[in-house]
């Protein structure tokens, strides 16, 4: 079925700082024609859906100067700086990778039905089948070099039965068409749009696309980039906040729900705000009685394996986790906030030395995002003892580490509580041996730091000889439930992969959703994941384009991609390394 250009298409308005909440006139109007819509949707056939990929491709690229140009203004981010390089990366570059995916994966479900799984399908020994879904190409191969991931299945799924839990939409089309709701988030600008694709594309479902306040600013651009949809009605665009956000929860036109961001949100959507909803959560009666997915944040752990580290590795490993929290100036789900250490480790205060120092370097930032300035507060008054690295400016704020938190204090703010600002804390855990400590820490955190998507391990390669420690890493990685799991890589670069799932590890209840339930990314189209796996080299060469000691080269990097992505070619290969190797 081919799905027209629809008259009265809404008008593109120029992007403005300001944007005005939509009234419930327009947000109604929006919804009757995504309704009118829907089932057309779902009867579209995979070539036409290719097209339309192919144009969000183009769309998304020709305004990505100017999308990044917004991020920088809104966010404070001085020319020349790691910040510039992170736009970049998080915002158009990653959309235009993952629509890219996903372009593949609807090329190979119209030639073989299924996409193609580009690496080994596995069995552990425990049964649990595992489907290597990174590198997907030779240009990430090059971009990426020596990363790998893998999807972890859920129990019940065998290599024979693989195939039937891939692209299940494309695989039964007699059903009825729906209208999906998604809440953007306000921080990561891709994070909105790669939802609204994803449901598209893997949830067959047109989206009503609501930007969060803190990023409004972007709503007439991504207007511009997937005005091939808004023509068709298969997704339109609205503004506001809590009020707009509850009206739209609460319409009959809307059938399902997605949001990013804090999982109060989500049990005010889901179970009703004030003493109403903590009445209904406590008596199990939900609000609404629609289907409601949502990724909803985590307190990070990166779980440091004692080892032979030399000096070179130590000052490495504290520019990668120091990283890991600076990058968009703390305020990402996936950031750095619990280094976990073996507390008898003789390098243990030297790492912690290296990450101030690299920290003491890194200029602050503006805390642009609502609140941060007020958290950060809280932090520092039930840990008056951390230490503050960089002057507070007008909107920014210094960098904090809390160290040396004691394991026993479980109840303890930086266990708890994301912080979503430029802070993080290191706590150490007591073992008579390294495989001891590695279980510990696992144990740790599932069962103590709070959330569930995403976590990072640091093992040296040297530690891995002594099969003990490598049987104890093998079996963290099993065993550790994160809906991303990362080895010698931050985890939170499984975001940007595609291929991956993004989003908690599965079975959280209504009623303690913490990171959240559903995932989105997942460009396989994978129908039972359990988590994603990845596996890095232990000092990647030449250095990451996003460590925050990179400076210009994130910039330069990032933005080459960005058309690179848009179309492929061999001869932008070479000066896209180039970049990556000046530094």
């Amino acid at each position: 079925m081919t799905i027209a250009a629809q008259q009265g298409s809404p008008q593109f308005p120029q992007a403005t700082s300001a944007v005005s909440a939509s009234d419930q006139s327009a947000m109604d109007s929006a919804i009757a024609a995504l309704q009118a819509q829907k089932d057309a949707w779902v009867a579209c056939a995979v070539p036409e859906r290719i097209a339309l990929v192919d144009r969000l491709i183009t769309d998304c690229a020709a305004i990505a100067p100017r999308w990044v140009e917004a991020c920088l203004r809104a966010k404070e981010i001085a020319p020349g700086s790691p910040g510039v390089g992170e736009e970049w990366g998080a915002g158009p570059y990653t959309l235009i990778k993952q629509l890219r995916q996903m372009r593949s994966a609807l090329d190979d479900i119209r030639t073989r039905g299924v996409p193609r799984i580009p690496g080994p399908v596995k069995t552990r020994a425990d049964g649990q089948v595992t489907a290597q879904v990174f590198p997907q190409t030779t240009y990430d191969r090059i971009f990426f070099g020596g990363l790998t991931a893998e999807v972890w299945m859920e129990p019940g799924v065998t290599q024979a039965n693989l195939p039937q839990t891939q692209a299940v939409i494309y695989a039964e089309k007699n059903r009825p068409g729906k209208v999906a709701l998604v809440l953007g988030a306000g921080n990561v600008s891709s994070i909105g749009p790669l939802d609204a694709v994803y449901k598209l594309f893997v949830e067959d479902q047109v989206v009503l696309f609501k930007t969060n306040p803190v990023n409004a600013y972007l709503g007439p651009l991504i207007l511009e980039a997937c005005r091939s949809l808004i023509d068709r009605n298969l997704m339109r665009v609205v503004y506001g906040g809590a009020a707009e956000g509850a009206y739209l929860c609460a319409h009959p036109g809307i059938d399902e729900i997605h949001i990013t961001g804090s999982d109060k949100t989500f049990d005010a959507i889901v179970w009703g705000p004030g003493a109403e909803g903590a009445a209904r959560k406590a008596s199990g009666q939900p609000l609404l009685n629609k289907r409601v997915t949502g990724e909803l944040g985590n307190v990070s752990p990166v779980i440091v394996v004692p080892g032979p580290w030399s000096a070179s590795d130590l000052a490495y490993q504290a520019e990668h986790i120091a990283s890991m929290l600076t990058n968009n100036a703390g305020f990402n789900c996936n950031a750095t906030r619990v280094i976990v250490q073996h507390e008898a480790w003789a390098h243990r205060q030297s790492l912690l030395a290296g990450v101030r120092k690299v920290l003491s370097s890194v200029p602050t930032r503006a805390a642009y995002y609502p609140g941060a300035i007020d958290r950060y507060a809280s932090f520092l008054a039930d840990h008056p003892e951390a230490k503050q690295m960089g002057q507070a400016s007008g909107n920014n704020l210094p960098w904090m580490l809390i160290d040396g938190v004691s394991p026993e204090e479980q109840s303890d703010i930086v266990f708890t509580t994301e912080a979503f600002c430029g802070l993080f804390a290191e706590t150490a855990l007591p073992a008579t041996s390294v495989p001891e400590y590695i279980e510990r820490a696992v144990a740790f955190a599932n069962d103590t730091i709070w959330g569930t998507l995403n976590v990072t391990l640091l093992v040296h390669p040297k530690s891995l000889r002594d099969p003990a420690v490598a049987a104890a890493v093998e079996q963290a990685v099993a065993n550790l439930r994160y809906g991303t799991v990362a080895v010698n890589y931050w985890a939170g670069t499984g975001f940007v992969l595609g291929t991956t799932t993004w989003g908690a590890y599965p079975g959280h209840p209504l009623s303690d959703i913490r990171s959240g339930t559903g995932v989105v990314h997942n460009a396989l189209m994978f129908d039972r994941p359990q988590k994603s796996v990845m596996r890095g080299p232990w000092r990647a060469m030449p250095v990451p384009p996003w460590f925050v000691t990179r400076g210009r080269a994130g910039g330069e990097v990032f933005r080459k991609l960005v058309y690179f992505e848009a179309a492929p070619s061999a001869a932008k290969a070479p000066s896209i390394a180039l970049s990556a190797l000046r530094g």
